[in-house]
């Protein structure tokens, strides 16, 4: 039994069959779904709100975690001048899309889609886990350059959808960012005291940061990220990205113990309350976003990765030429967070679905990274 379910995990099954429930649900009868993810559920609270403000703040703190270990001695991106090269790249995987984007609209586009551009710079984490781990292998050293690269894109994604799709009921208001800083405050504080239990971390600093990032009007899914980096931990990371250590029984190494599989299961809420498109005429912004996704994230990520080789900054272990193309090329699954940004930028119905349209087809990058990978024959490590 343990062995099925660490393969449906290890697949991201619960996140694809949410997806395809979804669409097959949205298609068939889109006024059930839309009635059932965003009308209140229990209370005040719809489904889309439970899991994308709430559920969503445990999957960006697993994230986190990862990346935290992954920073200490002994971690992939240890010592610390490694994660500048995967920082670099983010830069190029946000800038890039949008230039191929503005470029092609000015091509084969107009006025009306230029709002658009911000639908393709953010990458679907959950995804990009999967085919890499498909691609690369679940040890290989492009997963931890790959998960930074998505979680820095994705708050970019976030903050860009905050300044320039703002809703103009709910103007963004910055003063409460105040309490994100006092959460990461009252977190140094616990850890100063050396505060063993995980919880007293979540809901000191994980409630303020939350509570502040949502009445800015940012997205509160982000609040563990600010917090997650202050629970104490082992002093070295003797596992690979993936791993458990079962000896380590620090609070970040407890708290990633006992809510990564509740995540990797509850994806399938994620898939089922995002990815509800109904299929539209593909139209010109589907071609746009898809393209930005494909060629944008895929040369943006590579150009600012290699310049970044040639200022001394390097990459990490078994990440090479052919490695760093298919990194570009998996980071191009915006997917779910494209989905989002593109239900904020457009307000024509028609416009819109082209771009959700487009958002889907970027799937496809995935499949073409697995078929790459094989002809490229990338050492895989396990």
């Amino acid at each position: 039994m343990k062995k099925h379910i660490n393969m449906l995990r290890e697949f991201s099954v619960p996140l694809l069959a949410g997806v395809i429930v979804a669409l097959c649900w949205v298609n068939l009868s889109p006024q059930s779904y839309h009635h059932f993810t965003h009308e209140p559920l229990f209370g005040p609270l719809s489904f889309h709100f439970l899991v994308n403000d709430i559920f969503m703040v445990f999957f960006f703190g697993i994230a986190t975690a990862e990346i935290t270990q992954s920073c200490l001695p002994g971690g992939d991106l240890h010592p610390l001048r490694k994660a500048v090269n995967p920082l670099l790249a983010t830069a190029g995987g946000v800038i890039g899309p949008i230039l191929v984007y503005l470029c092609l609209n000015a091509i084969i586009g107009g006025p009306g889609f230029q709002r658009g551009w911000g639908i393709p710079t953010a990458t679907d984490i959950a995804l990009a886990w999967l085919i890499a781990s498909i691609v690369f292998g679940r040890q290989h050293p492009a997963i931890s350059f790959l998960l930074l690269l998505a979680i820095a894109d994705d708050a970019i994604g976030l903050a860009i959808i905050a300044v320039f799709y703002p809703d103009p009921n709910f103007p963004a208001a910055p003063q409460w960012l105040i309490l994100v800083v006092c959460g990461m405050a009252g977190a140094a504080i616990l850890r100063r005291f050396n505060t063993r239990n995980y919880w007293h971390y979540l809901l000191v600093g994980g409630g303020l940061a939350w509570i502040g990032l949502y009445n800015a009007h940012l997205h509160p899914a982000l609040a563990l990220v600010f917090v997650v980096p202050f629970l104490p931990h082992a002093s070295r990371e003797k596992m690979h990205l993936f791993e458990e250590d079962p000896k380590d029984r620090s609070p970040l190494s407890t708290f990633e113990h006992h809510w990564k599989v509740l995540v990797d299961f509850g994806l399938f809420t994620f898939g089922l309350a995002n990815a509800g498109v109904e299929f539209a005429s593909i139209g010109t912004a589907t071609w746009l976003v898809f393209a930005s996704l494909g060629i944008g994230k895929t040369a943006g990520i590579f150009i600012m990765a290699r310049i970044g080789h040639l200022l001394g900054y390097p990459l990490p272990e078994h990440i090479g030429t052919k490695e760093l193309v298919l990194v570009g090329l998996v980071a191009g699954t915006g997917l779910t967070v494209a989905l989002f940004v593109a239900g904020e930028a457009f307000t024509d119905p028609t416009v819109q679905g082209a771009a959700k349209m487009g958002a889907l087809f970027s799937a496809a990058c995935g499949v073409i990274a697995i078929a790459a990978g094989r002809i490229a024959k990338v050492r895989r490590i396990s």
